[in-house]
Order: C-alpha cells, then sequence, then structure tokens
C-alpha cells in the first residue's frame, strides 16, 4: 500500500510538470520577467542586455523587448526591436526605452528570437526612475544565467511572454552556454526545421492563371490564418462548447471543410452533393446540434487533415481552368464562378472571427490532483 501510495505521488508530480509546460509549435520563442508597478507620477525605464546571433538566414533576428500592461486592459507600451532587429554575430549590448505610469499594472521584458539559428543573450539589466528623476538599477533574479538551465527552462525565468507562462516551443532548444559577458555562462536559444513565412503577397502563383493564381493565394492566407489560430489548441479547447447554441472549434474546421468541399462540386462538375457526399459532409455542413454531437473527441490534427485534404484538391482543380472560366456564370445562382470561391474566401474569414471569438473565452482546464485524492 505504501508503494502504491509513493507511485501516485510520483506519477501526480509528472502530471503536474505536463501540464504545467503546454509544448507548441511555432517559428519563434521569448523568455521574460514580469514585475508588478505602482506609480503615481509617469516615469522612464530602461531594459539593457547582450545579444548576438548566429545563422545564415537573412530572414532570422533576435531583439530585446519590453511591455506594460495597463489595469484597464488597454495597450500600454511596447518595443520588441522589429524595426532594428539584432543580426550582429558579436556581442553587443542592446536597449529598450520606454514609460511606465500611473495606468501600469505590470512591466514585462526578455528576449526573443526568429526562425533557423543560434541566438546568444547575456546580462539583463533594468532601471526604473525614481523621484529625483535619476534612473537607477532594480534588482534581476538570474539576470546573467548562471543558474545552469536545464529542462529547456531558464531558471527564475518564465518560458513565454507572460508571468507564469510555461511554454515550449517544439523548435527551439535552450540550453547554458559558456559564450557570455557576464560571467560564466549566458543563454542559447537554438532554432531549427522551422520554414520561413511565405511571402505577404497576392497572386503570381505557379501554374494558375492571374486571376484563379490571386484567389488561391487569398484563399491559402486565410488558411494559413486559421491554422495557426488553433494548431496548439488542446483536444479540451478544440471540444469546449461555449453554450448550447454554439458551435466547438473543431466542428467549425470541419465546416470550412465541407463548404469549400460543396463549391468544388457545385463550380468543378456544375451538381449539389450526391448522396454518399451528404453522408460524409451534411453533418459539418449544417452544423446545429448534428455537429454538435459528432465533431468531438479528436485531436486538433484531425481536422486539419481533413482541411487540408479539400484545400489540396481546390488548388489542383482551380489550376486547370483559366480567367475565362471564372467569369462563366452558375445559372442557379447566377453567379460567375470567381464570386463562388470569393465567398469560400469571405466564409473562411467570417469563421475565423468566430474561432477567435471562442478561443478567448475558453475556461481553463481543472486539473486532476492525485496527490489530493490519495489523502482521501
Amino acid at each position: 500500500m505504501k508503494k502504491t501510495a509513493l507511485l501516485l505521488l510520483f506519477l501526480s508530480q509528472i502530471l503536474t510538470y505536463a501540464q504545467a509546460q503546454k509544448a507548441i509549435s511555432r517559428d519563434w520563442d521569448s523568455f521574460s520577467q514580469t514585475l508588478d508597478i505602482q506609480t503615481a507620477t509617469k516615469k522612464k525605464f530602461k531594459v539593457i542586455a547582450s545579444v548576438k546571433v548566429e545563422s545564415d538566414e537573412p530572414s532570422a533576428w533576435a531583439g530585446v523587448w519590453a511591455r506594460t500592461d495597463t489595469k484597464n486592459e488597454e495597450d500600454g507600451f511596447f518595443d520588441n526591436m522589429r524595426d532594428r532587429p539584432v543580426k550582429d554575430k558579436e556581442w553587443k549590448s542592446y536597449t529598450v526605452e520606454g514609460t511606465i505610469d500611473a495606468n501600469t499594472k505590470s512591466l514585462s521584458f526578455g528576449g526573443l528570437c526568429l526562425y533557423n539559428g543560434k541566438f546568444y543573450f547575456d546580462k539583463f539589466e533594468l532601471f526604473i526612475e525614481n523621484d529625483k528623476g535619476v534612473l537607477e538599477p532594480v534588482k534581476l533574479l538570474n539576470s546573467s544565467f548562471e543558474t545552469v538551465i536545464k529542462n529547456d527552462e531558464i531558471p527564475k525565468w518564465n518560458s513565454g511572454i507572460r508571468k507564469g507562462e510555461k511554454i515550449k516551443v517544439k523548435e527551439y532548444k535552450i540550453t547554458s552556454t559558456k559564450e557570455s559577458t557576464d560571467g560564466h555562462y549566458g543563454v542559447l536559444l537554438e532554432g531549427s526545421g522551422i520554414k520561413p513565412r511565405l511571402e505577404a503577397k497576392i497572386g503570381n502563383v505557379e501554374g494558375a492563371s492571374p486571376q484563379i493564381g490571386a484567389m488561391i493565394s487569398m484563399l491559402e492566407d486565410l488558411k494559413r490564418r486559421v491554422e495557426n489560430t488553433v494548431k496548439n489548441m488542446s483536444q479540451y479547447e478544440i471540444d469546449y462548447l461555449h453554450d448550447a447554441e454554439a458551435n466547438r472549434i473543431g466542428s467549425l474546421i470541419m465546416h470550412l471543410a465541407a463548404a469549400e468541399a460543396y463549391y468544388q462540386v457545385f463550380t468543378f462538375e456544375n451538381r449539389g452533393f450526391n448522396e454518399e457526399e451528404k453522408k460524409k459532409w451534411n453533418a459539418a455542413l449544417n452544423l446545429d446540434q448534428g455537429g454538435r454531437d459528432e465533431f468531438k473527441g479528436h485531436e486538433v490534427q484531425y481536422y486539419l487533415d481533413i482541411y487540408n485534404e479539400v484545400r489540396a484538391k481546390t488548388i489542383a482543380e482551380l489550376k486547370k481552368r483559366d480567367d475565362a472560366w471564372f467569369a462563366e456564370v452558375q445559372k442557379e445562382y447566377d453567379w460567375t464562378n470567381q464570386y463562388c470561391w470569393f465567398h469560400v474566401m469571405e466564409h473562411q474569414s467570417s469563421h475565423l472571427g468566430q474561432i477567435l471569438f471562442l478561443k478567448k473565452r475558453i475556461p481553463p482546464q481543472k486539473q486532476l490532483n492525485l496527490e489530493q485524492k490519495l489523502k482521501n
């Protein structure tokens, strides 16, 4: 019995760690500290850190960043050095300066990096103006990273951009390094396997006519926005039902795929769904209670794979056609083929907004506390 109790306690500690550190996928990483702020007057602050970058990618960069959060949840000061990115291979000191005031609730600051490469940070310093107008140093925890890093977590720093955040970005490895400017160690964030973002442009799609190429690029841009919004969500979040009349986020992704599949047969084959297609798609197309009952219990990738499969067919079929076909009219609705696919595009945009609305209203998942159950 005693061995069982010890095993359950050990498992509870593992679960607590696994739940505390959320693994996600993205093309950037960051670490931070956050200080609660109370001041009656406007004051200056300054964050200084040493940074260097080793990367063969022109788009890769690093920066020092700072953000103030306000008491009324409005946007405060923010600077991440995006307009002056760090790309130098030699250690240099970089500064971010801003202000806090009576409406400031907290000040967060740290380092960030984007894309593949090795990104080094060391010796963070924070100065806040005192009542005499002098910038005086504020003591930071592990400011020069002398405490050795374990499990990709920097001691005394948040692995994210907010207080208490525990994020593990799969594309980045975080370690202590003997390359430093202060003391024995610095911190190294090493990114690998990251695909650079596509250029923000419309059209010029290989193998497609001009108008169809423009439509494909717009459809793809919106699909990427949907994917980036949901790809790191848990099954609990994907299945969460806001209220009895709402739809789960998983079912909304299926709805986007179903609507696109319908416009494939409508524009490419001049027909509606046949019986087999209705059986496959109608619950997702119509949603309501049928969709709420059917679409749950899957990880987000299940829905994204279906969405991507439908989109691959859309692109392949559109490339077989030209701008003259785009101008042809579907007589049932008196819509041109171009307008039909414009409707698919704006339909994605509409439901992306719905997904964003629902995502912000998902409450934290209640955690199973095995240690508490053991005591009972």
